[in-house]
């Protein structure tokens, strides 16, 4: 069994420091040299600062300017938080115990820390607002889509959770407003091959085997909008938007498919009206069977 290393700094803020490991085949001749060349987007100056500082952290205490470089070792450290537009919508708890949270994500924020988002996410919301450091996702949402998502109280469960998202253990349904399309014969099952490229936006719908399968079902219609109901048995990225997108029917307030929008990160007026709704399933570690349905309301019905 692997042994895994703990980290040497607490949490700041509902955030894990990061922890970067120094290859083994590195030539380096200081840490100092490594971090400059692994954080191109670091000014120097900032790195140096930081060491001053001893905010970058190793087994054994922190890292001197002139520390020399340890093939193997690792680096902790808090990164500078970027200025972020604060969302404001509150997260929902659905259901919590011991093991699960169930939270109901409203659109605009993001799961997960990540690039532009950082302290505004749901994972470090719910960790500071219920005074649990461990919690982690089980699966992530997009920062538009709304809806439930599952964490894991204890990180030790963590794996038995991922692995029925890994291995379609879940049954997830999806409600999207788009236009009503009279002459779109539904229910039908939609198959395609989406493929997302690192560093593009977009996802692309491309020839070849498909690995992307979503059900589509009509609940309602009405002045030309309806509710449709999404049952995705595979998880690419941006399925069920570049699937509606496809069958003629794009979701209301997509701002990539089918054109990309260039739109501000503090504009909040336009949510994508896409909702994860209904997550069930067998819980991995009390056997019992699980349901829950998200209680937000997508506004374009609404209204």
């Amino acid at each position: 069994m692997r042994r895994t290393t703990v980290s040497p700094l607490p949490q700041r803020g509902g955030l894990d420091p990061a922890r970067l490991r120094l290859p083994e085949d590195g030539t380096w001749p200081t840490v100092r040299a490594y971090l400059v060349a692994r954080l191109p987007r670091v000014d120097p100056a900032r790195i140096d600062a930081m060491l001053a500082e001893q905010r970058f952290v190793g087994v054994d205490g922190p890292y001197a300017a002139d520390s020399p470089y340890l093939p193997g070792g690792f680096v902790w450290f808090h990164r500078d938080l970027p200025d972020e537009v604060p969302v404001p919508f509150e997260v929902g708890i659905v259901h919590a115990d011991d093991d699960i949270v169930v939270a109901d994500k409203p659109h605009f924020l993001s799961t997960i820390p990540r690039g532009q988002h950082v302290a505004e996410t749901a994972l470090v919301r719910l960790r500071t607002s219920l005074g649990l450091p461990d919690l982690v996702p089980a699966h992530r949402l997009d920062r538009p889509t709304a809806g439930l998502v599952l964490f894991v109280v204890r990180r030790e469960l963590r794996g038995k959770y991922q692995t029925m998202f890994r291995d379609r253990r879940v049954h997830k349904e999806y409600e999207a407003i788009a236009p009503h399309r009279p002459g779109l014969a539904l229910p039908t099952v939609v198959r395609s091959r989406i493929v997302k490229e690192r560093g593009v936006l977009t996802a692309q719908e491309v020839p070849g085997s498909p690995n992307a399968e979503t059900r589509v079902e009509l609940l309602a219609h009405r002045d030309g909008l309806a509710r449709y109901r999404l049952l995705p048995s595979t998880g690419r990225t941006h399925q069920l938007r570049l699937h509606m997108c496809g069958l003629g029917a794009p979701i209301v307030g997509d701002p990539f498919y089918p054109v990309l929008e260039d739109r501000p990160l503090d504009d909040f007026t336009r949510p994508l009206q896409l909702l994860a709704k209904v997550l069930a399933f067998d819980d991995p570690v009390t056997g019992e069977r699980r349901r829950f349905e998200s209680r937000l309301r997508l506004a374009a019905w609404r209204s």
